[in-house]
């Protein structure tokens, strides 16, 4: 890993404003945020890249209890942000002063609604500790359905099941609260169940894709297609650029400027954003997919670096608009 006091040298210290991280999760066996061996987005990182704003998910894999994993990392989240002194949690008065804010905002997600409620639960206990979580963390930014598998809510990207009817509920629950339903883990089959259960339905509920990329560029299933991303794009909301090496093309480092540049061509140029999606790698079981990140994308200390490569082939206001100012405008439409 180099030295990120020395890979920033006069590069562009843009504000950057990150979707998706699993620090949360990673943090649960009281790992230490500030351990740079271990997690791309430690504070140290974060500080380097001039992150001002970054989402911390709070995630659960489908199983049993899964929901008290979830109310533990919301419980984290309050910890850092009582403890850290270089985080804060980010609420609607500092919007004016994120950018020149020398510490930096944090604001939490849910990753899988198996977070609130293990397959188990009533949905009445479910949304109860949906409550409780809020309760810990101040607000929630978004809220994604599922992960890779199928859960109570609808499928996840590696099934076919689409919407549920705890779902449906999970969506009229969301009406008019101001959280985002995150589409970068659904099936295409939930997606499209979504986006007309909100029509049909008249729901008012924001839309993004907290860390996706696009699956005309390189065919993974955890890629959005194009008319999913071209709704969420028309709809005014945002689809955070991953870094992960095997939703980018496992084997072409500049294929990421190539979903920078597809996104633009289907109009996501008040879209695109950043929500590279860095989490603890070493007890990942599919070897196969190591390393995680390219070199050049490895931690959240790349910024300034990426920054000056996105300037250079998209011009400097498009790059200014993917390091903050889309996320930003975003959530200043949520918090009007």
């Amino acid at each position: 890993m180099k030295n990120i006091s020395q890979s920033t040298e006069n590069m562009i210290k843009e504000p950057v404003i990150d979707l998706h991280c699993d620090l949360l999760s990673y943090l649960r066996p009281n790992s230490s945020a500030y351990n740079t061996d271990d997690v791309g987005c430690a504070i140290p990182f974060l500080k380097e890249g001039n992150v001002k704003l970054q989402v911390m998910a709070i995630f659960s894999p489908t199983e049993a209890k899964s929901h008290d994993y979830g109310l533990l990392q919301s419980g984290i989240f309050r910890k850092l942000n009582e403890e850290a002194t270089e985080l804060y949690r980010f609420e609607k008065q500092h919007l004016g002063t994120l950018a020149g804010n020398e510490h930096i905002g944090m604001v939490a997600s849910i990753e899988s609604g198996s977070a609130f409620c293990d397959e188990h639960l009533s949905l009445k206990e479910g949304f109860s500790n949906l409550e409780r979580i809020i309760e810990n963390v101040g607000s929630l930014l978004y809220i994604g359905f599922t992960h890779h598998a199928e859960n109570r809510f609808g499928g996840g990207n590696f099934s076919t099941a689409g919407l549920k009817n705890d779902g449906k509920a999970l969506i009229d629950y969301l009406h008019e609260k101001n959280t985002a339903i995150d589409f970068s883990h659904t099936s295409d089959a939930l997606a499209y169940d979504i986006l007309n259960y909100i029509s049909k339905e008249n729901i008012r509920v924001p839309i993004l894709a907290s860390h996706s990329n696009y699956r005309s560029v390189y065919g993974h299933a955890r890629n959005l297609p194009d008319d999913v991303a071209q709704e969420i794009m028309h709809q005014q909301g945002l689809i955070g650029l991953n870094f992960v090496r095997a939703f980018v093309n496992p084997d072409k480092e500049e294929a990421l400027q190539e979903h920078v540049a597809h996104s633009l061509q289907l109009g996501g140029e008040n879209a695109i954003c950043y929500g590279a999606d860095y989490f603890y790698t070493k007890e990942m079981p599919d070897k196969s997919r190591i390393p995680f990140y390219f070199p050049a994308h490895e931690n959240a200390g790349c910024y300034p670096e990426l920054n000056t490569v996105l300037e250079r082939e998209f011009g400097r206001e498009q790059m200014k608009k993917i390091s903050s100012r889309n996320a930003l405008d975003f959530i200043t439409r949520l918090s009007s």
